[in-house]
């Protein structure tokens, strides 16, 4: 492997603002996405007040596309057998 000397990065003062305006937008973008779903849990909550709330699990699986089955005829001791 060759080996080079290091190259040196000059922080200039455009890219320092750049930087602070793209962290600004992220910044109010992710308040308005918050705002949004408080309003949306708010409206969901006022419409049906008897929805079931998913667990951390079910939603990363929802987001994912995962959709676990569950195992039939699954004894209870697998002690001595190579069954799985």
């Amino acid at each position: 492997m060759l080996r080079r000397k290091p190259t040196r990065l000059e922080l200039k003062l455009d890219d320092i603002e750049e930087f602070e305006g793209v962290r600004k937008d992220l910044e109010s973008r992710k308040k308005q996405r918050e705002e949004a779903e408080v309003t949306t849990g708010e409206e969901a909550a006022g419409i049906a007040p008897g929805t079931e709330h998913k667990s951390r699990e079910q939603i990363i699986n929802d987001r994912i596309g995962y959709k676990p089955q569950p195992k039939v005829g699954v004894r209870a001791a697998h002690f001595g057998t190579f069954e799985f």
